[in-house]
């Protein structure tokens, strides 16, 4: 197993799959083989249809778990094994369902940045929100990344290993610059405990539930919720989609356009064709009083 194993990092790192890719299928693909107690060149389809069915109906994994093991195991079996089978049909994926997250109000975004402690992870946090950046991008910025001539922050080697250049915003770069003089930053600009190491998005994500407790907020906030009210936000004052694609680095604009779906005065800003027929309706004549039935009844056998 472990030869598998090893030829299969070699073909994602060949592939240039990001690091967290490449752990997640290595556990996924270890997981599978561990299931059946042999290694996963003699395992058949019908094994691994098996297994897709021990993974939803046994363990109840979500839809999103089983699709990450569905495309570590395809990647297994038409990359490093080299199966010539037609992957759509050997291993199907699963239809994720199309849940809209909750989008948080301004008003509850200030509520909640007010309710988090420290400077570092209120301003972490507070850059999530103005600049639409993914928690794993803020914490691996550098000083150098915040361009304040220019006013953009350079996202280096986002989702997608894609660089990339975001909006900085003036009430952003005021808390940054307030964060650098204390002197904390040196070749991260949200270092960890260790200097030498930025600061983990896990210590990040126990400041963010922290601060949700505080502010009382009804809806999920995790640091997520502040990149999707960003993008809701923007898209509601006015901005373009393809802008906002840009500024999120989706590498296609249908990701971006589910935004539309959340974005209410939008929806809500559309007139609805009824209201622009050439005249109202009338109501009819007798909607409040109706005249009542007359049933007439013969005598019986004629009077």
């Amino acid at each position: 197993m472990r030869p598998i194993l090893e030829r299969m990092l070699d073909d994602m790192r060949l592939r240039n799959l990001a690091i967290s890719t490449q752990a997640s299928y290595i556990h996924h693909v270890s997981m599978f083989a561990r299931h059946f107690d042999k290694s996963p060149e003699i395992i058949a389809p019908e094994e691994i249809r098996s297994y897709q069915l021990y993974l939803s109906k046994e363990k109840k994994a979500a839809p999103t778990t089983v699709a990450i093991a569905v495309s570590a195991l395809r990647f297994l079996y038409s990359i490093t094994l080299q199966r010539s089978w037609m992957m759509e049909k050997a291993i199907p994926m699963p239809k994720r369902p199309e849940a809209l997250p909750s989008v948080l109000s301004p008003d509850e975004v200030l509520g909640f940045l007010e309710c988090v402690r420290q400077a570092k992870h209120r301003t972490i946090l507070m850059s999530c929100y103005a600049a639409g950046l993914r928690i794993s991008e803020v914490v691996r910025l550098k000083p150098g990344d915040v361009d304040n001539r220019r006013m953009v922050i350079r996202v280096e080697q986002g989702k997608g290993r894609r660089d990339r250049y975001v909006m900085l915003s003036p009430r952003l770069l005021e808390t940054l610059d307030k964060w650098r003089a204390l002197g904390k930053t040196q070749k991260w600009l949200f270092p960890g405990n260790r200097s030498e190491n930025p600061i983990t998005r896990h210590a990040v994500e126990k400041a963010c539930r922290e601060a949700h407790r505080l502010s009382g907020i009804s809806k999920p906030v995790t640091p997520h919720s502040l990149r999707h009210a960003f993008a809701v936000h923007i898209l509601e004052s006015g901005t373009d989609i393809r802008t906002i694609q840009l500024l999120l680095g989706h590498s296609s604009i249908s990701t971006t356009a589910n935004y539309l779906r959340l974005a209410t005065t939008q929806v809500c800003s559309a007139t609805s064709p009824l209201d622009l027929l050439p005249r109202p309706i009338p109501l009819p004549a007798h909607h409040a009083r109706t005249k009542p039935r007359v049933i007439c009844v013969e005598p019986p056998f004629g009077g």
